[in-house]
């Protein structure tokens, strides 16, 4: 039985062009789309505790965001902030990488093995393309802002039975919800093409971010329907996520991080020249006693 961590692509995906300065691009279906998403599942079902508290944040800022709708009139602004979620989620999404790394090199990820992404070489460029993507998810809350003051002005809906009324009965509404998906689509399609495999990328081969975003534009070129096929994935799971106040993003957040990686190892030829990475020896276990002295390991052999 074939080895679904092996990184080999089923027989159907075939290398679509070799460039000699960056990674061959396989040519994908929906089949492999669906395998990624299982896959992503089976790594979720074994560390589910570690991914929720990797991405908890998420339904706490759902929360905290509800929170300031109520409190402060900011009601139109709460679907283009959860539709922010695909702006900034293949950067939030660094350790739960990092973890489907070490299940497909056979080893048994931790909490801990989540953090390395901080000590990787290529983390400076992960951190310039996830400013990037921060920027464009701060635009795109801008520009939405500005469609509905343009729709509607800038007094706010009283509660939300009153903005739901507005928009969704009323011509202005309707062109709001229009135009606001149409720019939305246009946001989530840059971010898609200059992410959908970069931070997998620099977290394996430590390329650089400009490396990194050029094959993602060279994977969607290459697989316009499977890579249009996945941003609908990935928007009606977000979606669906968001529905019970954001808490089902704790689910939804780790599944498509995990499926990311997946998705990269298919769509990505193995580089036959990389040196596979050596388990790491197995962190010393100290008892709850030692702490906080168990934060300072340098310390704890001189008896400092």
């Amino acid at each position: 039985m074939a080895n679904p961590y092996s990184g080999d692509a089923p027989p159907l995906a075939q290398p679509a062009q070799q460039d000699a300065a960056g990674p061959i691009i396989r040519r994908i279906g929906l089949s492999d789309l669906h395998d990624a998403l299982r896959l992503g599942w089976e790594d979720f079902k074994q560390v589910p505790s570690h991914a929720i508290i990797l991405c908890v944040i998420y339904p706490v800022l759902g929360l905290v965001l509800a929170r300031a709708v109520f409190g402060y009139s900011v009601l139109p602004l709460l679907f283009p902030l959860a539709a922010g979620f695909a702006l900034l989620g293949p950067f939030a999404a660094l350790g739960l990488y990092e973890l489907s790394r070490r299940r497909e090199l056979g080893q048994e990820p931790s909490a801990w093995d989540a953090l390395d992404v901080f000590s990787s070489p290529s983390f400076g460029a992960m951190l310039g393309l996830g400013t990037l993507l921060f920027a464009l998810f701060v635009v795109w809350i801008a520009t939405a802002q500005a469609i509905y003051v343009a729709t509607f002005g800038y007094e706010a809906a009283a509660e939300i039975p009153d903005f739901a009324r507005r928009v969704l009965t009323t011509p202005q509404g309707w062109w709001l919800i229009v135009v606001g998906c149409g720019v939305g689509f246009l946001f989530a399609l840059v971010a898609l093409c200059i992410s959908v495999v970069s931070f997998p990328l620099m977290l394996d081969r430590h390329a650089s971010a400009a490396e990194a975003m050029v094959t993602s534009l060279r994977v969607v070129a290459a697989n316009p329907v499977a890579m249009a096929a996945w941003g609908l994935i990935v928007a009606a799971l977000l979606v669906v996520g968001s529905i019970p106040l954001f808490l089902g993003l704790a689910v939804v957040v780790p599944l498509l991080g995990h499926a990311t990686w997946h998705l990269y190892r298919k769509v990505i030829a193995p580089d036959p020249l990389q040196r596979p990475t050596p388990p790491r020896p197995p962190r010393e276990k100290r008892p709850a006693a030692d702490f906080p002295a168990n934060l300072f390991p340098w310390r704890r052999k001189d008896g400092a």
